[in-house]
């Protein structure tokens, strides 16, 4: 995947599962973008979570979902906390990028609807499989 249309038209997709409101059509969107045991790692987790393993001898957590069934449970309680109430939305920051062969990185935002104001965001360096899947997508929060 090299060709700047279809990149940033697999980000649109990627942007649209978060922001979906309908269930199902949430599901389908997960089960087109990652492969079966496609892996999320939450590199840098909030500070409540990093706290609480500090606490257990733990000094750098990541959080990690993997699967479908676990990436739609992580996929609809973000839907659920940030974008349900009608407030916000998330959308590209700017244009993906192509790091290496299968490779892709792109920022995004969480936008207030009403402002069009940034209040949060994030990165994501994602390996695709050769289907154009999520093999692994590290997400960076709070880097917008």
């Amino acid at each position: 995947m090299n060709e700047t249309l279809e990149l940033k038209q697999w980000t649109d997709r990627y942007m649209a599962q978060w922001n979906e409101p309908d269930p199902e059509a949430r599901w389908a969107l997960i089960r087109e973008l990652w492969a079966p045991d496609g892996l999320q790692v939450l590199v840098n987790p909030p500070e409540a979570a990093r706290d609480a393993a500090a606490n257990l001898g733990i000094p750098h957590p990541s959080l990690e979902v993997r699967g479908h069934d676990a990436m739609n449970a992580r996929v609809s309680r973000a839907y659920e906390m940030f974008i349900e109430p009608g407030e916000h939305i998330f959308q590209p920051a700017e244009e993906p990028a192509v790091l290496m062969p299968n490779i892709i990185a792109f920022r995004w935002s969480m936008v207030v609807i009403a402002t069009g104001e940034t209040v949060g965001g994030g990165l994501e360096i994602i390996t695709l499989d050769e289907n154009h899947r999520i093999r692994t997508d590290h997400q960076f929060v709070g880097l917008s």
